[in-house]
């Protein structure tokens, strides 16, 4: 059937899959140019974006790695400082026992002496108070005395030589029955 065509056509038949040669320089021709703009502006382009963002994605991991041991290193310090202020607590929590039993016992100690003080005064005034009853009372019981020893013996016990001997006599003895 091609042959058909060919013959009637008058012309010489032409192949279709082999390409005219015009065709053929026209399209490597265009290719070349392709392939010159191609290579001249868009790869260097291209490769240009590529190396942006891979510097930027490798910056951003060296960045983040940095960060990362800068966070690390910080968060050791921040450790450490707070063990060391644990330590510091503690260290003040027991110095201030410590101060607060000294104190304690300082004022217990003084509380003691006070309370002996007191105690102590309190003994003396007792006893300077029971001394001056006693002579009061050795006063009273010896006028008593001598008012009644003049009713029972019916004479005047006047003389206060007398008088006091016999109130001595009697209240020694009252004191040495007393003593049994």
């Amino acid at each position: 059937m091609y042959h058909l065509l060919a013959a009637e056509g008058g012309e010489t038949a032409h192949n279709p899959i082999v390409p005219l040669w015009q065709e053929l320089v026209v399209g490597t021709v265009a290719f070349a140019v392709l392939c010159f703009v191609l290579m001249k502006f868009v790869f260097p382009r291209m490769e240009q974006t590529f190396q942006a963002r891979v510097d930027a994605i490798e910056g951003g991991i060296k960045r983040a790695e940095a960060a990362q041991a800068e966070a690390n290193q910080l968060l050791e310090q921040y450790r450490a400082q707070l063990a060391e202020a644990r330590t510091d607590a503690a260290k003040i929590r027991d110095d201030a026992r410590a101060d607060a039993e000294g104190i304690r016992q300082d004022i217990l100690a003084k509380a003691r002496e006070e309370s002996d003080r007191i105690i102590a005064a309190g003994k003396e005034q007792l006893a300077a108070e029971r001394a001056t009853i006693v002579r009061e009372l050795r006063t009273e019981v010896g006028t008593i005395a001598v008012d009644l020893a003049s009713k029972i013996v019916g004479e005047s016990l006047t003389d206060e030589a007398r008088r006091k001997g016999t109130v001595d006599r009697f209240l020694s003895g009252l004191e040495s029955a007393g003593a049994r």
